[in-house]
């Protein structure tokens, strides 16, 4: 009786045990949805935001970029920047080491050192490897490891926005032993730094990250970050799934909108709608991004400057943000460049005036005749907005019909020329102006580069090029002034509105926070 009764309470003590091991794991597992999936986790293709925000957890760059947009250190722990600008030196922290794989031998890991640096630009800059960050090296002359702690980049022209530009993932830190043999299954397999390493990838269904233990960041308390032990990724496809998830509590993090949901999660004033209040938190964060119509010059029935003109002034934008976003936006009165940054000037852009816009339309017709109705193409998420423009336009006299197409065909359509006018957005890889005007260099031109407008005009590409030589900030911002003023004089968009990022967590999410260039930061997260 007495080994009976031994047994029977050995079973009730592990199975509480185990439950509630399962209890608190489950209470450190942060679980979100990307219904755009993602495809790569190789740093190198991180050019999606999909891809990135996984990217951010597993890597780390030399530098890294705060939510004020201050850059700080990351794998350095230091630098130097030469008088001239042109050569910095990094001294690289000592106690970095690579997430365990067999490949790094009996010790299963290795610390960063300066060759890994080398190897990793080396790869970026490698045509062959595929990467889609390349361009972030074309100001590179050379660099090198001094020795095991110390790396040197030598630029071609000194670039006050350098250091932001490398702190993106395209330029993190990747183990030279995983690539001996090739290895093309990296991209599905990664080994980084990050907080978080790689478990599971089961496409189209779900992704695990775990906890780095040998993480290199303390909090204040000394305490090895992260908090969390888990990062779960689903990829449910479709928008109104993903806000179903997170109301019964299965997802902790939803970011920003779909019209689908939004009058039933938001009051008429943009706030959480109060039936929630139990269960969710939201916050409001700036955006460095903006949302667009974008003119394709080159096409054959490529739209008329006076056309392009008066869908500028012929478009009135804060109706669309108070009645269709409600509030969730900023008017984008200037140009590219969105408010927050350097060499933003509301005198870029153009002003409503539905009457000089229906001026330019009866000028086009009187010099060119009847006009053939201008095909706008956008995803199903953005028609509303687009049909609203086609149907105030409409009143003044331009015809233009909506093309609705899946974001695949988006996507490559816009890079390839085979949209006469479509809804983009462009958000900042890193905090500096150059980042939204490389979009009007000649030599950018999609598909190689983000000039989806194929916008080419040689005063302004000197000014761009004259940007790179000026280190003083306010000098540089009158530069971009001048370069955006420019650039919308020709039209070769229409600037909608400046983004502004609105999140949903769930209210046991503790510490998060995102800043303006929207990058997932788990690494003080908790839940409680």
């Amino acid at each position: 009786m007495i080994t009976k009764y031994f047994i029977y309470i050995m079973l009730f003590v592990s199975v509480f045990s185990c439950s509630k091991k399962i209890e608190i794991y489950g209470d450190k597992v942060f679980k979100l949805n990307r219904y755009d999936n993602i495809s790569s986790l190789d740093p190198i293709n991180a050019r999606t935001q999909a891809n990135n925000w996984a990217c951010n957890l597993i890597y780390n760059s030399l530098v890294k970029i705060d939510n004020t947009l201050e850059i700080q250190p990351d794998v350095a722990k230091s630098w130097v920047i030469s008088e001239d600008g042109k050569t910095y030196s990094f001294t690289l922290k000592r106690d970095v080491y690579f997430h365990k794989h067999e490949a790094f031998g009996k010790d299963s890991t290795r610390t960063v050192n300066a060759t890994d640096f080398v190897f990793s630009f080396d790869r970026l800059n490698d045509p062959k490897a595929g990467g889609s960050g390349g361009w972030i090296m074309n100001n590179i002359d050379s660099y090198k490891a001094v020795n095991d702690t110390i790396f040197e980049i030598k630029l071609k022209e000194a670039s006050p926005a350098f250091l932001g530009l490398i702190s993106m993932k395209y330029a993190s830190v990747v183990p030279r032993e995983l690539f001996k043999n090739g290895n093309k299954d990296f991209f599905k397999h990664p080994i980084g730094t990050g907080p978080f390493q790689f478990k599971i990838w089961e496409d189209n269904v779900k992704m695990v990250f775990r906890k780095n233990p040998l993480y290199f960041e303390f909090d204040e308390k000394g305490q090895r970050l992260p908090y969390l032990e888990a990062v779960n990724f689903s990829f449910l496809p479709e928008k109104n799934s993903e806000f179903l998830e997170l109301i019964k509590g299965n997802i902790d993090m939803m970011a920003d909108l779909d019209p689908s949901y939004k009058d039933e999660i938001l009051d008429p004033i943009g706030n959480l709608n109060p039936k929630y209040n139990d269960r969710l938190l939201i916050q409001k964060v700036p955006y460095l991004s903006t949302v667009y119509l974008c003119f394709y010059l080159d096409a054959e029935n490529a739209v008329d400057l006076k056309l392009r003109q008066a869908l500028n002034y012929g478009t009135n934008k804060e109706k669309i943000i108070k009645y269709m976003m409600k509030g969730q936006a900023f008017v984008a009165d200037g140009g590219f460049i969105p408010k927050g940054l350097p060499g933003y000037s509301a005198q870029s852009g153009y002003k409503y005036d539905p009457t000089k816009a229906r001026e330019l339309i009866n000028s086009y017709k009187k010099e060119k005749g009847a006009i053939t109705p201008i095909e706008l193409t956008t995803v199903q998420e953005y028609v509303d907005v687009c049909e609203y423009i086609a149907a105030e336009m409409a009143k003044l006299g331009l015809p233009i019909k909506v093309n609705v197409v899946p974001g695949p065909t988006m996507r490559d359509g816009k890079s390839t020329g085979k949209f006469t006018l479509f809804r983009a957005n462009w958000g900042a890889d890193y905090p500096d102006a150059e980042n939204f005007l490389s979009l009007y260099y000649s030599k950018n031109f999609a598909p190689e580069g983000p000039n989806y407008s194929h916008y080419k005009n040689t005063s302004f590409d000197k000014l761009y090029e004259q940007s790179f030589l000026i280190n003083n900030t306010d000098e540089r911002a009158k530069i971009y002034q001048e370069m955006d003023e420019l650039m919308m004089q020709n039209a070769p968009i229409l600037p909608l509105f400046y983004d502004q990022t609105t999140l949903f967590l769930n209210k046991r999410v503790k510490n998060f926070s995102m800043g303006p260039i929207k990058l997932l930061d788990l690494t003080r997260v908790y839940k409680n």
